[in-house]
């Protein structure tokens, strides 16, 4: 196991506590996962991924690096068919937003080396997920920059 992934599981570990720290308008256990996939009867309950997704190395001095970590945070629930579940959807949307407002901008407890640098929130909703399944998916990228 390498250096670079070694630094993304802790920081896709700190961002799971971070969460997990939080309160919104749902309530949310994030876990970390590798994998995350869920067969449709677990997903009758909310399921918050946080996923390690990628590590970018750029020179920061002679002997230093700056590691660009992005991690996933998947928000996943079976929604009921419309217009029931356009509501659903809404609701969950909320907390995507919540999940979001709640890591921008600031630094992660457990890893304060870490420095948040951006978010990004794609897929809004993974439109195949609704209409194979009626399964909400939707994820936020945030990347955090650690000096090492």
């Amino acid at each position: 196991r390498g250096c670079a992934m070694s630094t993304a599981v802790t920081i896709a570990d700190a961002v799971v506590s971070a969460i997990n720290a939080g309160t919104f308008s749902q309530p949310v256990q994030a876990q970390r996962l590798h994998q995350p996939s869920f067969t449709l009867d677990e997903l009758k309950t909310l399921h918050v991924s946080v996923v390690p997704r990628s590590v970018q190395v750029s020179a920061a001095s002679r002997d230093t690096s700056m590691y660009d970590v992005a991690v996933d945070v998947g928000v996943q629930k079976k929604v009921s068919a419309p217009p029931q579940g356009d509501q659903e959807i809404d609701d969950l949307l909320d907390l995507v937003e919540e999940l979001g407002d709640h890591l921008r901008l600031k630094r992660l407890p457990d890893a304060p080396e870490a420095a948040w640098v951006s978010l990004a929130h794609e897929p809004v909703v993974a439109a195949e997920h609704l209409d194979q399944h009626r399964q909400f998916t939707s994820i936020i990228t945030v990347v955090y920059r650690v000096r090492r």
